[in-house]
């Protein structure tokens, strides 16, 4: 008898997303348009920001952050080749990417368990002369300790990049008042990759209150030009041929003046309309995925002595986007022989991320103390790596099907003397 297979994340959507999606298509404009700006717009006001801007994928968005802190616009704020950036080293690639590509040196810090976010009584042995901000992500959904993190940034004079791939509809309590994740950071970003809270399959946005980052930050996304036209206009500045731009003839054509060294990561039509869709459905998601979280807590609460069982941040209210379980004795339980028999039980799991991100292949040829360095011996994100995974709580599981989840985590330990587990006839070893 086949086992149902019941996925970490996927697709949530009916055919209110595929109508919207036949219209763009029908359109055949494909590139930016009005779908992308309906659902931009709709961000901005459900989250309380002035400026959001979509892109074509979370790791763009980290991108377009980062490099919008480079621009010399910034002046002594900018961050430039050599400068410092403090993250975690328990991350996903994409968030230090960047930082690396530049030519900037990423600074690591631990995390704790069982919140999996910065620990923020490192921060200041992470911070030097050179340090110019933090990049920091809220971890499966749960909230880092904003309130340090803000009065650290804020004594220091740092920029803070608020990474919200995992987290869009979580809330934090800051001086008494809730405020949506994604409004604490100088930029924050998102994903809409389909694991995350929302999708538009490929896709990501980032937004800021501050108004010269916005235009910095629209500038580089739009292949670095200082022309501020949509596609198919011209124009609407009324200076199209009447100005001197650097050392280019006076007057030159302002559609083609390149004020910053940028990409093209701008979303597509098909991405808005599948989006604004999907932005609507998000209350909803955010109830079902706290919902079989809880589900979750409620059925491995009595395993505190073999797992740290996870903890959402004081003051938060997080929208989860995975369920984080660690082996506390790596002698009473094996990872590998626990991922398995949860996979085997249909059950699909997932490792965070990167682990330890400095021991990952792409870190070979970078040499710590020049191309990064390291605050600590970074024991907790050691930790997850060796004896940590996650499981799923996206809206397309059922509470019967977290009430499975909990009990066959229960019931490992009858399993444990069993060299193979059986199913459908093949075998995995365990």
């Amino acid at each position: 008898m086949a086992i149902k297979k019941l996925q970490y994340a996927g697709r949530v959507y009916d055919k209110r997303e595929v109508e919207n999606l036949k219209k763009a298509a029908d359109e055949f404009w494909l590139t930016h348009g009005h779908f992308c700006d309906e659902f931009q717009e709709k961000m901005r006001l459900g989250l309380g920001v002035d400026t959001c801007l979509l892109v074509n994928s979370g790791s763009s968005a980290n991108l377009l952050a980062f490099m919008a802190l480079t621009s010399r616009k910034l002046g002594k704020r900018r961050i430039g080749r050599g400068d410092e950036v403090i993250t975690t080293a328990a991350c996903f690639p994409t968030t230090v990417a960047p930082i690396i590509q530049y030519g900037a040196v990423p600074v690591f810090v631990d995390i704790t368990i069982p919140e999996y976010n910065v620990d923020v009584t490192h921060l200041e042995a992470a911070c030097t002369k050179k340090t110019k901000a933090l990049i920091l992500a809220h971890t499966l959904g749960n909230p880092f300790n904003i309130a340090e993190v803000l009065d650290f940034c804020a004594s220091h004079h740092l920029w803070l990049i608020e990474d919200c791939a995992d987290a869009l509809g979580g809330v934090y309590t800051l001086d008494d008042e809730p405020h949506h994740l994604g409004t604490f950071g100088d930029i924050s970003t998102f994903s809409f990759y389909p694991a995350h809270q929302i999708t538009t399959g490929e896709g990501g946005a980032v937004a800021t209150s501050n108004d010269l980052l916005a235009r910095i930050m629209h500038s580089i996304r739009d292949w670095g030009r200082d022309c501020t036209c949509k596609s198919g206009q011209d124009g609407t500045c009324g200076h199209r041929f009447d100005k001197q731009y650097g050392t280019l003839p006076w007057g030159y054509d302002h559609k083609y003046v390149y004020s910053e060294f940028g990409y093209n990561l701008k979303a597509t039509e098909m991405q808005g309309a599948i989006g604004t869709i999907q932005w609507d459905k998000l209350p909803y998601f955010m109830l079902v995925r706290r919902s079989n979280w809880n589900i979750l807590r409620s059925h491995v609460e009595h395993l505190e002595d073999l797992f740290y069982l996870p903890y959402s941040e004081i003051n938060s209210d997080p929208c989860w986007f995975g369920f984080m379980l660690t082996i506390i004795d790596s002698e009473k339980i094996n990872r590998r022989k626990f991922q398995i028999y949860l996979e085997n039980a249909g059950i699909q799991t997932r490792l965070l991320f990167a682990g330890n991100i400095i021991n990952q292949p792409c870190f070979e040829d970078l040499v710590l103390g020049t191309d990064y360095k390291v605050v600590g011996d970074l024991q907790n994100t050691n930790k997850v790596m060796a004896d940590g995974l996650w499981l799923g709580v996206y809206p397309g599981l059922q509470p019967e099907d977290m009430e499975y989840i909990g009990e066959t985590i229960g019931k490992f330990n009858e399993h444990t003397n069993h060299r193979r587990v059986w199913i459908n006839r093949t075998t995995i070893t365990a």
